[in-house]
Protein backbone atom coordinates (compact mmCIF):
# COMPACT_ATOMS: atom_id res chain seq x y z
CA UNK A 1 0.00 0.00 0.00
CA UNK A 2 1.46 3.42 -1.02
CA UNK A 3 1.93 5.99 1.70
CA UNK A 4 -0.08 9.15 1.47
CA UNK A 5 2.03 12.06 0.27
CA UNK A 6 2.17 15.05 2.59
CA UNK A 7 2.00 18.48 1.05
CA UNK A 8 5.31 20.18 1.94
CA UNK A 9 3.67 23.59 1.84
CA UNK A 10 1.02 22.45 4.33
CA UNK A 11 3.75 21.07 6.61
CA UNK A 12 5.71 24.33 6.50
CA UNK A 13 2.48 26.23 7.18
CA UNK A 14 1.66 24.03 10.19
CA UNK A 15 5.16 24.39 11.62
CA UNK A 16 5.24 28.12 11.12
CA UNK A 17 1.77 28.63 12.52
CA UNK A 18 2.55 26.57 15.60
CA UNK A 19 5.56 28.67 16.58
CA UNK A 20 3.64 31.74 17.75
CA UNK A 21 1.29 29.55 19.73
CA UNK A 22 4.15 27.69 21.41
CA UNK A 23 5.88 30.96 22.14
CA UNK A 24 2.74 32.40 23.65
CA UNK A 25 2.21 29.35 25.81
CA UNK A 26 5.84 29.47 26.94
CA UNK A 27 5.54 33.13 27.89
CA UNK A 28 2.23 32.47 29.65
CA UNK A 29 3.68 29.59 31.62
CA UNK A 30 6.60 31.77 32.75
CA UNK A 31 4.28 34.60 33.74
CA UNK A 32 1.87 32.25 35.54
CA UNK A 33 3.82 29.51 37.38
CA UNK A 34 0.72 28.51 39.38
CA UNK A 35 -1.00 27.28 36.20
CA UNK A 36 0.91 23.99 36.05
CA UNK A 37 0.31 23.38 39.75
CA UNK A 38 -3.41 23.97 39.26
CA UNK A 39 -3.56 21.55 36.34
CA UNK A 40 -1.86 18.86 38.42
CA UNK A 41 -4.34 19.33 41.28
CA UNK A 42 -7.31 19.19 38.91
CA UNK A 43 -5.98 15.96 37.40
CA UNK A 44 -5.51 14.45 40.85
CA UNK A 45 -9.08 15.30 41.86
CA UNK A 46 -10.42 13.78 38.65
CA UNK A 47 -8.52 10.55 39.29
CA UNK A 48 -9.81 10.33 42.86
CA UNK A 49 -13.39 10.94 41.72
CA UNK A 50 -13.11 8.27 39.06
CA UNK A 51 -11.79 5.71 41.52
CA UNK A 52 -14.69 6.36 43.92
CA UNK A 53 -17.30 6.22 41.16
CA UNK A 54 -16.02 2.80 40.18
CA UNK A 55 -16.06 1.54 43.73
CA UNK A 56 -18.94 -0.05 45.64
CA UNK A 57 -19.82 -3.10 47.62
CA UNK A 58 -17.62 -5.93 46.42
CA UNK A 59 -20.09 -8.48 47.74
CA UNK A 60 -22.88 -6.88 45.71
CA UNK A 61 -20.79 -6.95 42.53
CA UNK A 62 -19.85 -10.55 43.22
CA UNK A 63 -23.48 -11.54 43.60
CA UNK A 64 -24.41 -9.70 40.42
CA UNK A 65 -21.82 -11.46 38.31
CA UNK A 66 -21.64 -14.88 39.84
CA UNK A 67 -24.80 -16.39 38.38
CA UNK A 68 -25.08 -14.53 35.12
CA UNK A 69 -25.63 -10.86 35.90
CA UNK A 70 -29.21 -9.58 35.93
CA UNK A 71 -30.70 -13.11 35.63
CA UNK A 72 -29.63 -13.78 39.22
CA UNK A 73 -32.56 -13.38 41.58
CA UNK A 74 -30.13 -13.12 44.50
CA UNK A 75 -28.82 -9.96 42.85
CA UNK A 76 -32.43 -8.81 42.58
CA UNK A 77 -32.79 -9.26 46.35
CA UNK A 78 -29.81 -6.98 46.93
CA UNK A 79 -31.42 -4.26 44.82
CA UNK A 80 -34.87 -4.73 46.38
CA UNK A 81 -33.86 -4.57 50.08
CA UNK A 82 -34.58 -0.81 50.46
CA UNK A 83 -37.96 -1.29 48.75
CA UNK A 84 -38.90 -4.22 50.97
CA UNK A 85 -38.02 -2.20 54.07
CA UNK A 86 -40.49 0.48 52.99
CA UNK A 87 -43.24 -2.10 52.56
CA UNK A 88 -42.64 -4.51 55.44
CA UNK A 89 -41.47 -2.03 58.06
CA UNK A 90 -41.32 -3.68 61.51
CA UNK A 91 -41.99 -7.09 59.97
CA UNK A 92 -38.47 -6.95 58.57
CA UNK A 93 -36.71 -7.01 61.93
CA UNK A 94 -35.43 -10.64 61.90
CA UNK A 95 -34.74 -11.88 58.38
CA UNK A 96 -33.65 -15.25 57.03
CA UNK A 97 -32.35 -15.39 53.46
CA UNK A 98 -32.25 -18.77 51.70
CA UNK A 99 -30.36 -19.11 48.44
CA UNK A 100 -26.95 -19.10 46.77
CA UNK A 101 -24.63 -16.20 47.59
CA UNK A 102 -26.52 -15.70 50.83
CA UNK A 103 -23.42 -14.16 52.43
CA UNK A 104 -23.76 -11.14 50.13
CA UNK A 105 -27.42 -10.69 51.09
CA UNK A 106 -26.83 -11.20 54.82
CA UNK A 107 -23.90 -8.76 54.80
CA UNK A 108 -26.06 -6.06 53.22
CA UNK A 109 -28.98 -6.74 55.57
CA UNK A 110 -26.72 -6.45 58.62
CA UNK A 111 -25.79 -2.92 57.52
CA UNK A 112 -29.42 -1.87 57.89
CA UNK A 113 -30.54 -0.21 61.13
CA UNK A 114 -32.54 -2.28 63.65
CA UNK A 115 -32.33 -5.45 61.61
CA UNK A 116 -30.97 -8.92 62.36
CA UNK A 117 -30.17 -11.34 59.56
CA UNK A 118 -29.24 -14.98 59.00
CA UNK A 119 -28.66 -17.04 55.88
CA UNK A 120 -28.88 -20.57 54.53
CA UNK A 121 -26.61 -21.55 51.63
CA UNK A 122 -28.26 -24.56 49.92
CA UNK A 123 -25.36 -25.60 47.69
CA UNK A 124 -21.71 -24.98 48.56
CA UNK A 125 -19.32 -22.51 50.14
CA UNK A 126 -16.15 -23.58 48.35
CA UNK A 127 -15.54 -20.10 46.91
CA UNK A 128 -16.43 -18.24 50.09
CA UNK A 129 -14.45 -15.09 50.83
CA UNK A 130 -13.12 -14.12 54.26
CA UNK A 131 -16.27 -12.20 55.16
CA UNK A 132 -18.46 -15.20 54.32
CA UNK A 133 -16.22 -17.57 56.29
CA UNK A 134 -16.53 -15.25 59.27
CA UNK A 135 -20.35 -15.33 59.03
CA UNK A 136 -20.23 -19.15 58.92
CA UNK A 137 -17.94 -19.33 61.98
CA UNK A 138 -20.36 -17.12 63.91
CA UNK A 139 -23.30 -19.35 62.97
CA UNK A 140 -25.03 -16.53 61.09
CA UNK A 141 -24.79 -18.39 57.77
CA UNK A 142 -25.31 -22.15 57.54
CA UNK A 143 -24.83 -24.70 54.79
CA UNK A 144 -28.01 -26.82 54.66
CA UNK A 145 -29.90 -28.97 52.17
CA UNK A 146 -33.30 -27.27 51.85
CA UNK A 147 -34.92 -30.51 50.68
CA UNK A 148 -34.96 -31.45 54.37
CA UNK A 149 -36.10 -29.69 57.54
CA UNK A 150 -34.41 -26.39 58.30
CA UNK A 151 -32.38 -26.20 61.55
CA UNK A 152 -34.66 -23.55 63.08
CA UNK A 153 -37.67 -23.52 65.37
CA UNK A 154 -41.14 -22.50 64.24
CA UNK A 155 -41.59 -18.75 63.71
CA UNK A 156 -37.89 -18.10 64.28
CA UNK A 157 -37.89 -15.19 61.80
CA UNK A 158 -40.26 -12.35 61.09
CA UNK A 159 -39.55 -12.58 57.35
CA UNK A 160 -38.04 -15.26 55.11
CA UNK A 161 -36.64 -14.32 51.69
CA UNK A 162 -35.87 -17.03 49.11
CA UNK A 163 -34.02 -16.58 45.82
CA UNK A 164 -32.39 -18.81 43.17
CA UNK A 165 -33.21 -21.93 45.20
CA UNK A 166 -36.71 -23.17 44.46
CA UNK A 167 -36.10 -22.87 40.70
CA UNK A 168 -33.82 -25.91 40.98
CA UNK A 169 -36.26 -28.12 42.89
CA UNK A 170 -38.73 -30.55 41.37
CA UNK A 171 -42.38 -30.41 42.56
CA UNK A 172 -41.63 -33.46 44.69
CA UNK A 173 -39.18 -31.50 46.84
CA UNK A 174 -41.10 -28.22 46.58
CA UNK A 175 -43.93 -29.94 48.42
CA UNK A 176 -41.59 -30.32 51.41
CA UNK A 177 -39.45 -27.21 51.12
CA UNK A 178 -42.03 -24.45 50.68
CA UNK A 179 -44.14 -25.41 53.74
CA UNK A 180 -40.89 -25.70 55.73
CA UNK A 181 -39.91 -22.16 54.75
CA UNK A 182 -43.34 -20.94 55.82
CA UNK A 183 -42.99 -22.82 59.13
CA UNK A 184 -39.98 -20.79 60.26
CA UNK A 185 -41.58 -17.48 59.23
CA UNK A 186 -43.82 -15.48 61.52
CA UNK A 187 -45.06 -12.62 59.33
CA UNK A 188 -44.25 -13.38 55.71
CA UNK A 189 -42.40 -15.22 52.98
CA UNK A 190 -40.96 -13.44 49.92
CA UNK A 191 -40.16 -15.63 46.93
CA UNK A 192 -37.89 -14.42 44.11
CA UNK A 193 -38.21 -16.72 41.06
CA UNK A 194 -36.83 -16.50 37.54
CA UNK A 195 -38.94 -15.73 34.49
CA UNK A 196 -39.38 -18.45 31.84
CA UNK A 197 -36.96 -17.90 28.98
CA UNK A 198 -34.21 -16.25 31.02
CA UNK A 199 -30.73 -17.22 29.90
CA UNK A 200 -28.44 -18.73 32.52
CA UNK A 201 -24.94 -20.19 32.27
CA UNK A 202 -25.49 -23.93 31.77
CA UNK A 203 -21.98 -24.84 32.91
CA UNK A 204 -22.35 -22.89 36.15
CA UNK A 205 -25.79 -24.39 36.80
CA UNK A 206 -24.69 -27.98 36.31
CA UNK A 207 -21.51 -27.66 38.36
CA UNK A 208 -23.15 -25.86 41.28
CA UNK A 209 -26.82 -26.87 41.28
CA UNK A 210 -26.61 -30.28 39.57
CA UNK A 211 -29.37 -29.45 37.09
CA UNK A 212 -30.63 -26.57 34.92
CA UNK A 213 -33.17 -24.22 36.46
CA UNK A 214 -36.84 -24.97 35.96
CA UNK A 215 -38.18 -21.47 35.36
CA UNK A 216 -41.92 -21.49 35.89
CA UNK A 217 -44.60 -19.00 34.88
CA UNK A 218 -46.55 -16.77 37.24
CA UNK A 219 -49.73 -18.79 36.65
CA UNK A 220 -47.87 -22.01 37.54
CA UNK A 221 -46.71 -20.57 40.85
CA UNK A 222 -50.15 -19.22 41.73
CA UNK A 223 -51.74 -22.63 41.09
CA UNK A 224 -49.02 -24.25 43.18
CA UNK A 225 -49.59 -21.86 46.09
CA UNK A 226 -53.30 -22.74 46.07
CA UNK A 227 -52.53 -26.47 45.98
CA UNK A 228 -50.15 -26.23 48.96
CA UNK A 229 -52.48 -24.03 51.03
CA UNK A 230 -50.28 -20.91 50.88
CA UNK A 231 -51.96 -17.57 50.26
CA UNK A 232 -50.54 -14.50 48.61
CA UNK A 233 -50.50 -11.43 50.83
CA UNK A 234 -52.52 -9.16 48.55
CA UNK A 235 -52.19 -6.02 50.69
CA UNK A 236 -48.39 -6.29 50.86
CA UNK A 237 -48.17 -7.16 47.17
CA UNK A 238 -50.20 -4.04 46.33
CA UNK A 239 -48.00 -1.80 48.48
CA UNK A 240 -44.87 -3.30 46.92
CA UNK A 241 -46.26 -2.69 43.42
CA UNK A 242 -46.94 0.94 44.32
CA UNK A 243 -43.36 1.38 45.55
CA UNK A 244 -42.04 -0.18 42.34
CA UNK A 245 -44.11 2.17 40.19
CA UNK A 246 -43.07 5.21 42.23
CA UNK A 247 -39.39 4.32 41.81
CA UNK A 248 -39.89 3.30 38.15
CA UNK A 249 -38.28 0.01 39.12
CA UNK A 250 -38.86 -3.07 36.96
CA UNK A 251 -37.70 -6.33 38.60
CA UNK A 252 -35.86 -8.87 36.49
CA UNK A 253 -37.39 -11.69 38.56
CA UNK A 254 -40.89 -12.63 39.67
CA UNK A 255 -41.59 -11.59 43.26
CA UNK A 256 -44.31 -13.25 45.34
CA UNK A 257 -45.41 -12.15 48.80
CA UNK A 258 -46.89 -15.02 50.79
CA UNK A 259 -48.59 -15.27 54.17
CA UNK A 260 -47.38 -18.16 56.33
CA UNK A 261 -50.14 -20.61 57.22
CA UNK A 262 -49.82 -21.39 60.95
Amino acid sequence: MSRRQVNPNARRFAESSSLPVASALHQKSRSSPLLSVGLILVGAFLLIGYSYSGSGSSSDREALSKDGGDTSCTAEVLRAIPLMRKVYGESMRKVLHVGPDTCAVVSKLLKEDDLEAWGVEPYDLEDANDNCKSLVRKGIVRLADIKFNLPYKEKSFSLVIVSDALDYLSPKYLNKTLPELARVSEDGLVLFAGYPGQQRAKGVELSKFGRPAKLRSQSWWIRYFVQTGLQENDSVAKKFEQVLNKKAYKPSCQIFHLSPDH
